[in-house]
């Protein structure tokens, strides 16, 4: 068995109990549905990140797409005549 370590958090009363219903309802632990959502949240946080220094690495080299195009763009949306996706 890997190494773990006992992390200790208090959650309002709400969320706790629907962790203890899922828990009921997939047959699991409520540690097995802590750990889950866990590392859903640490690989959610990761992309985040990860697209963030990409965007930025994206602007550093110029490739950005002004404001007014993309606000033109937006206001067009639902028109009889979009306009096409700036570039």
């Amino acid at each position: 068995m890997a190494d773990t370590k006992v992390l200790t958090a208090h959650v309002p009363l709400p969320l706790a109990e629907k962790v203890d219903q899922w828990a009921a309802r997939l047959e699991r632990s409520r540690g097995w549905i802590v750990k889950q959502a866990l590392a859903a949240w640490i690989d959610q946080e990761e992309e985040r990140s990860r697209l963030i220094r990409e965007a930025l690495a994206d602007v550093d080299a110029g490739r950005v797409i002004a404001h007014q195009a993309v606000q033109a763009w937006a206001d067009s949306l639902g028109t009889d005549q979009p306009l096409p996706l700036p570039r």
